[in-house]
């Protein structure tokens, strides 16, 4: 089931661009929404089951670390897509194949942790998929990408994370260096999702609207304890 809803929810990205055509204002909302989620879910969940079975807290700190650089090294090819900004500056206006691949490898290591993992960790993953599908399908509607394109780069990106569970659960070694790989990804997330809350912000100026999603993220995360 969890690979469904993973795939599905790049479907609703998609559909959502082209039966609502959100804003700017609604897809930072979105996206501030998605963040908090994803942070709240990382330190209240997935932080405290990688320590928990840790054998080496200081290894399993410098894995984090490590997590954090990695996505930001993804980030010198992806140009922030990971956390819904696509900025090409090109004449043609085409995808970018590194962004994508950047994309890809990204939405790939989300699959990861979510072997063996409670349910708040997919659905911080979905959550946060949502908003990054409707980025991604709101550029390529913006220009003009064939349709046939526009669905094979969708649905590339889709079966990402859907592979990173499936090789996390077949594949030995993964499940052998399952929690240090965990470790890994809770740097990714970390990140992703503090420069989404700060970016949502114009100027860092209070927002209000941005303020009460964030809010309600936490909240809902702090439900499931």
């Amino acid at each position: 089931m969890s690979y469904q809803i993973l795939f599905l929810s790049v479907l609703l990205g998609a559909l959502i661009v082209y039966v609502w055509n959100p804003n700017k204002l609604a897809t930072r909302l979105l996206l501030a929404f998605s963040g908090a989620y994803l942070l709240s879910v990382t330190i209240l969940h997935l932080l405290p089951e990688v320590f928990l079975e840790s054998k080496n807290t200081n290894i399993t700190g410098i894995l984090i670390i490590s997590g954090i650089l990695i996505q930001f090294i993804l980030e010198s090819f992806s140009k922030g897509a990971e956390h819904g900004h696509i900025h090409v500056h090109s004449k043609t206006n085409k995808l970018p194949i590194l962004l994508f691949i950047s994309l890809c490898i990204h939405a790939f290591s989300e699959g990861l942790p979510i072997h063996n993992s409670n349910d708040n960790i997919l659905w911080a993953v979905v959550v946060h998929k949502i908003p990054i599908a409707v980025v991604l399908t709101a550029f390529l509607r913006a220009n003009k990408t064939s349709v046939t394109k526009a669905i094979i780069y969708l649905f590339i990106f889709a079966i990402m994370s859907p592979l990173g569970l499936f090789l996390s659960e077949k594949i030995a070694l993964l499940t052998q260096y399952e929690n240090d790989i965990n470790a890994v990804i809770i740097g990714v997330f970390l990140h992703i999702s503090t420069v989404i809350l700060f970016e949502s912000t114009e100027n860092h100026k209070f927002n209000i609207q941005k303020f009460t999603v964030i809010i309600i993220g936490v909240l809902l995360t702090i439900a499931t304890l």
